[in-house]
């Protein structure tokens, strides 16, 4: 599953040095501030020997996000909520889906129960 929308992208555009950052926080879908205060904080632990060399191979080895990957916010929602959980987004697309069949199934069953010569015709096809 790699697809545009599932990449890890540098988010230049909302990034203060690089958009290493911003691209993790668009990756997770946490938000911006409390990746880079997460970097931050590992400069002075003990961390700080990864943090550093993390960060600029991510500047290196990410590529760009492109301006075209989302329409709107709410599918950039989405896609977020499928790089966390991918089985649980198709668990709620089933149900959607459950739903959606089950009211056309209401809605059929109105329309062939109030029309007597709908019902009789679809009868006469079985």
């Amino acid at each position: 599953m790699n697809t545009p929308h599932t990449t890890l992208y540098r988010d230049k555009a909302n990034g203060k040095i690089a958009g290493v950052c911003a691209g993790i926080a668009d990756y997770t879908g946490i938000n911006v501030f409390w990746v880079r205060l997460g970097l931050i904080v590992s400069l002075f632990l003990p961390l700080s020997a990864i943090t550093v060399p993390g960060y600029i191979a991510a500047w290196f080895l990410l590529q760009k996000k492109p301006p075209y990957l989302y329409r709107d916010e709410g599918e950039q929602k989405y896609w977020q909520r499928v790089r966390q959980s991918p089985k649980r987004t198709a668990r709620e697309i089933r149900a959607q889906f459950r739903t959606i069949d089950r009211r056309l199934a209401e809605v059929e069953s109105f329309y062939v129960n109030s029309n007597p010569r709908l019902s009789d015709e679809i009868e006469k096809l079985r």
